[in-house]
């Protein structure tokens, strides 16, 4: 068996294989360690309440896993702050963290923030968006960190195993992940083709090795941690685990379109350091697409240039806050 097929057999989980929560808090407790869940949010004010309350309920006040449940929010202009507020998370404004450096707008630049507001040893990064939201969100991608010393970073992946019982279904992830990066990926860095779902918003990460990586704002950043953690510590520092289902509201092609052309950037960006490819300073950062009115073609451009916050640990303010030498 080569590389990748080892580690899907060893590193791949079922969120129900973790469901003695109270033997989990008793490892985090063991260990000493403390986690903190970040949930980033731009106009979520839909679905970032029954989140806040499910995990706070569940995860804080019945069972002790979270020490901290914090939203960090890109500038919403609906109710997203307010209800996530009323219903106990601490809330912080993107904006504010780390205003010496600016404010850039982007999911990226939130999970970015979130190393220096955050105080935990692991952050758990959470989507705000899903309906069928669960503990298992959480508890299924911290538990192979308390449990397993080496892996460093976990995935997470949705739908049923790739074999069922009776039927074998394809399992992997959306539209970008099957017709851009599983092809990138499958070229330029073949291991990592045996991350079911590459670009899964939920993943939970140690502190360590988040301080040491560069962030996209943008699109880029779930593309850029794989490849970035992959070249430093190898395959077996992530792991991956089911989560069964997940269910949120779909993006239209067009904008998908977008975020091909600021993954695009971010991959191409690693293939130069690496040497892979030459240089290709000289391309163009305008995606142009087309719509129809009233049966004239017109050519929309959009500018994306996909911006990326330094290794955390390079703020002389962080390595002041966190005692890091």
């Amino acid at each position: 068996m080569n590389n990748s097929t080892i580690w899907l057999e060893s590193n791949t989980f079922h969120h129900s294989q973790f469901w003695d929560l109270l033997r989990l808090i008793k490892r985090k407790e063991q260990l000493g360690l403390t986690i903190s869940l970040c949930i980033p949010t731009l106009n979520e004010e839909k679905t970032i309440g029954k989140e806040v309350v499910l995990f706070k309920s569940e995860l804080q006040d019945r069972y002790p896993l979270l020490d901290e449940i914090a939203v960090i929010d890109s500038g919403s202009t609906d109710d997203t702050v307010e209800v996530a507020a009323a219903f106990g998370a601490e809330v912080y404004a993107s904006a504010d963290i780390l205003p010496e450096q600016g404010f850039k707008r982007g999911k990226g630049e939130n999970l970015w923030k979130a190393i220096y507001q955050l105080k935990g040893d692991i952050i758990v990064y959470v989507d705000a968006d899903i309906s069928n939201i669960h503990p298992r969100f959480v508890y299924g991608l911290v538990a192979p960190l308390l449990y397993r010393q080496e892996v460093q970073y976990v995935k997470s992946f949705y739908d049923r195993p790739l074999a069922l019982s009776k039927e074998i279904r394809p399992s992997g992830g959306g539209r970008v992940t099957e017709i851009l990066v599983r092809p990138l990926f499958s070229l330029f860095f073949p291991d990592l083709t045996a991350i079911i779902q590459p670009l899964s918003g939920e993943y939970a990460v140690r502190r360590q090795i988040l301080e040491k990586i560069p962030f996209p704002v943008g699109y880029g950043v779930e593309t850029a941690h794989l490849i970035d953690v992959y070249s430093q510590y190898g395959l077996e520092a992530f792991a991956q685990t089911d989560l069964d289902r997940r269910v949120h509201r779909h993006q239209r092609v067009m904008d998908l379109g977008k975020m091909s052309f600021g993954i695009l950037q971010t991959v191409i960006r690693r293939l130069q350091a690496k040497g892979m490819t030459t240089d290709m300073s000289s391309l163009s950062s305008c995606l142009r697409q087309f719509q129809v009115r009233e049966n004239h073609y017109e050519q929309i451009i959009h500018e994306i240039v996909e911006e990326e916050r330094p290794p955390m640990l390079q703020l002389e303010s962080y390595r002041r806050k966190f005692g890091r030498g």
